[in-house]
C-alpha cells in the first residue's frame, strides 16, 4: 500500500484535491477499487499537512444477497464513519423499465442517490474510485462511441448539487489496486448485476489488452497525451513534471 499511497497523495497534489477542513465522503461499491481509495484516503489523513477527515457510504441497489457487512467492518477497523443508503435502483431498472443497457441509467441513479446521501450528512466532497485504466479506457469510449475526445475530470465541481468530484486513483494501475485488495483481503463485494462483463467499457477493456501486446506503451502514451494536450481539467499543477507513468503501470 505504500506506493498506492504516495501515488495516490501525489494525485492529490497535483489537482489541488483536499483542502484543509475537507469532510471527504468515499463512494464505497464494495468493490476492490473504492475499498482500496478508503483504506488509502484513511490512511492520508492520519499525516496530510491539510488536515481532512473520511466518510464511507454506501448506495445499496437493493440487489437481493447483497452484504456489506465485511464492508461495515473493515471501516470500523479503519475507524471511518460508515453510511449505507437503501434505494430501489435494481427493482426500476431490470423490473419496472426494463432496460436492455443499463449502465448510463444506473449510474445516473446511484450518482443521484450518493450525493443525496452526502449532502444530507452536511458533505459537499465526494472521491470516486476511478483509476489509471479506467481513464484510458473512457477516453476510449468517448472516441469509438461519441467521436469526441474526452474524459472525466480528476476535479468536478457540480453547481447544481454544490458537490465536489475527487479521483484520487488516477495515478494508480488495476493491476495495483487488485494486488492491494488482494493481499490485505479487502471483503470485496461480489457484483450479481446481470449487465457486470457485458458493457461497451468491458469490450473497449479487452480491445486494449489485445493491443498492448504489439503496442505496450499504449496506456501510457494515452494517459500522458490526456495530461499534456491537455484535456479540460485535466493540466497537473506542475506541467513540467514528468508524468507517473512509469510508476503506474504493472
Amino acid at each position: 500500500m505504500k506506493k498506492i499511497l504516495s501515488l495516490l497523495r501525489r494525485c492529490v497534489e497535483d489537482y489541488d484535491m483536499i483542502q484543509a477542513g475537507d469532510r471527504v465522503a468515499v463512494g464505497v461499491s464494495g468493490g476492490k477499487d473504492s475499498l482500496v481509495l478508503l483504506a488509502s484516503l484513511a490512511r492520508l489523513s492520519q499525516f496530510y499537512p491539510q488536515k481532512f477527515t473520511v466518510e464511507a457510504f454506501t448506495v445499496d441497489m437493493g440487489i437481493q444477497g447483497m452484504d456489506f457487512s465485511g464492508v461495515a467492518r473493515f471501516c470500523d477497523d479503519l475507524g471511518v464513519p460508515y453510511h449505507i443508503l437503501p434505494t430501489q435502483i435494481n427493482k426500476v431498472i431490470f423490473e419496472t423499465r426494463k432496460e436492455k443497457n443499463p449502465c448510463a441509467l444506473c449510474a445516473k441513479m446511484r450518482k443521484g442517490s450518493l450525493h443525496e446521501g452526502i449532502l444530507a450528512h452536511g458533505i459537499h466532497k465526494v472521491a470516486l474510485g476511478h483509476h489509471y485504466d479506467d481513464a484510458v479506457e473512457t477516453f476510449f469510449l468517448s472516441l469509438f462511441y461519441e467521436g469526441r475526445i474526452s474524459c472525466f475530470h480528476p476535479v468536478t465541481y457540480l453547481d447544481r448539487s454544490d458537490v465536489t468530484q475527487i479521483r484520487p486513483l488516477l495515478y494508480v494501475s488495476e493491476s495495483m489496486v487488485r494486488e492491494a485488495a488482494q493481499r490485505l483481503h479487502m471483503p470485496v463485494v461480489h457484483n450479481p448485476c446481470p449487465a457486470d462483463g457485458n458493457t461497451k467499457r468491458q469490450e473497449v477493456k479487452d480491445l486494449i489488452a489485445g493491443l498492448e501486446g504489439q503496442y505496450p506503451k499504449l496506456k501510457e502514451y494515452v494517459f500522458s497525451s490526456m495530461q499534456r494536450l491537455p484535456l479540460t481539467n485535466w493540466a497537473p499543477r506542475e506541467l513540467k513534471r514528468r508524468p507517473p507513468t512509469e510508476e503506474v503501470r504493472a
